[in-house]
């Protein structure tokens, strides 16, 4: 395929980067893979001996493993959503940000639901969610939800990857045979006629337009589960749109943190702009104070009501000697930090907005254990003569060493993806390009990437 100026300059900066499996690449690979590793042997050992090795019990059923279902779900509205809505409405400078959304969004999607598998006894049975459905549980409606926003994710990312795996296959790349062959498979013969663009473009749109609420259904699903449940904490007309909010915020904060990874490990000031941190700061500063709000009226209403169960809970999460400093954690770092930071000028940077980023992220994933397990905490009954392991929830290594896995494989898929295709999209670049600003990689740059 011919490429204009700017495809061209786009393709020359990432061109050596697919080219070369560089010595930190391979380390930063085999980290992971131990982080991976250790995370197998902890399911062998859980797959075996039962969850009696988990902190889970009769009382508190569930704990680290739902919370990280709910947030790795969450994330994956990075590329749904945003860039979903970014492309629907044509925004320009959406361009260089799109692809790592969409990447965010297929492989938080296939991890998340492996989380999900660790709480059930009985893998053997498995199966019999798609041959015995219960239509009255909201359980199987989060199956077929997540079910289809992954196929659906899954083809909108592959349609905006054609353009580029015919890229690939035309240029005369210093890679393998085997990649070479898989670039012309993926390409799917694409030649660049206005018969085929138009086939991408309207297919595209389509993908787009049902991405989007594509994405609401999940997390709505997902968030019935709990508000249906006559649980303290969980009980709440309020949960739908939170979760949804709460989800798209933990997605924009994810994929700030990939773009400043990426921007730092390949070079990739000229395209990865301080504009779209800025841009992408007061996206989410502006979700952030609509969290804030949620947040505030869910936490009102449950303690102006004063409900026995639902004041049990509230006073778990507000005694600092229980849950109180985490709670803490969750709002000022989850909601506060990010709002001021983007807010004013002299602190709108793209290092200081992927830092509190990061922080907002981790806030969110302590939020989630805190709807959980308090929850969980609070029985129903009065028990008495009780273990307090039956009462009070607490992780062991097993479910640490998986949700790390979790991690890792998350960071794994990411270091594997850019080795394959380019972060940058090089077909977004057809009409309108932009100028590098600085150099290419030199040869020992990129020898240790």
């Amino acid at each position: 395929m011919e490429l204009n100026k700017y495809q061209q300059e786009a393709f020359d900066k990432q061109r050596p980067v697919i080219e070369n499996f560089g010595k930190k690449t391979w380390a930063w690979t085999i980290f992971f893979m131990a982080w991976i590793l250790l995370g197998g042997y902890a399911l062998y050992l859980q797959i075996t001996k039962g969850h009696g090795i988990t902190g889970m019990r009769d009382n508190v059923v569930w704990g680290l493993y739902i919370a990280n279902f709910i947030f790795f779900i969450g994330i994956s509205y990075a590329g749904a959503v945003i860039s979903g809505i970014l492309h629907i409405l044509k925004v320009e400078w959406r361009k260089p940000i799109i692809r790592i959304a969409e990447m965010i969004t297929v492989i938080a999607t296939i991890i998340g639901p492996v989380y999900i598998l660790l709480c059930v006894g009985r893998l053997d049975r498995l199966h019999h969610l798609f041959i015995y459905p219960r239509l009255q549980s909201p359980i199987t409606w989060d199956v077929l939800a997540i079910s289809t926003y992954f196929t659906g994710s899954v083809i909108f990312l592959y349609l905006a990857l054609i353009k580029d795996f015919a890229i690939y296959r035309d240029a005369k790349l210093n890679i393998p045979k085997w990649k070479q062959k898989l670039y012309k498979i993926l390409a799917i013969g694409y030649r660049g006629t206005h018969s085929q663009n138009r086939h991408i473009r309207i297919s595209t749109n389509l993908m787009a337009i049902m991405i989007v609420p594509l994405a609401i259904i999940v997390h709505s699903v997902l968030s019935w589960i709990f508000g249906m449940t006559l649980r303290p904490g969980w009980h709440s007309t309020i949960f739908g749109p939170y979760f949804v909010l709460a989800a798209i915020y933990s997605g924009t904060g994810v994929l700030i943190m990939a773009m400043w990874v990426y921007r730092k490990m390949y070079g990739l000031q000229s395209y990865l702009t301080d504009k779209h941190f800025i841009y992408l700061g007061y996206i989410m500063m502006v979700l952030g104070a609509g969290y804030g709000y949620f947040t505030f009226s869910e936490y009102l209403t449950g303690w102006f009501a004063s409900e026995k169960w639902e004041s049990e809970v509230l006073e778990k999460l507000f005694n600092p000697a229980k849950y109180g400093w985490w709670f803490l954690f969750a709002n000022v770092a989850g909601i506060l930090l990010p709002i001021v930071v983007v807010a004013l000028p002299k602190t709108r940077t793209p290092n200081l907005i992927a830092l509190v980023s990061l922080f907002m992220v981790i806030a969110l994933w302590v939020k989630r254990y805190l709807i959980i397990v308090p929850t969980l905490e609070s029985p129903l009954l009065p028990m008495q003569d009780t273990r307090i392991e039956y009462v009070k929830y607490t992780a062991t290594w097993v479910e640490w060493a998986l949700t790390f896995g979790g991690i890792a494989t998350f960071f794994l898929f990411f270091t594997l993806m850019s080795k394959f295709v380019t972060v940058i999209p090089i077909s977004e670049f057809a009409n309108k390009g932009t100028t590098a600003e600085q150099p290419v990689l030199n040869e020992n740059e990129i020898a240790s990437a």
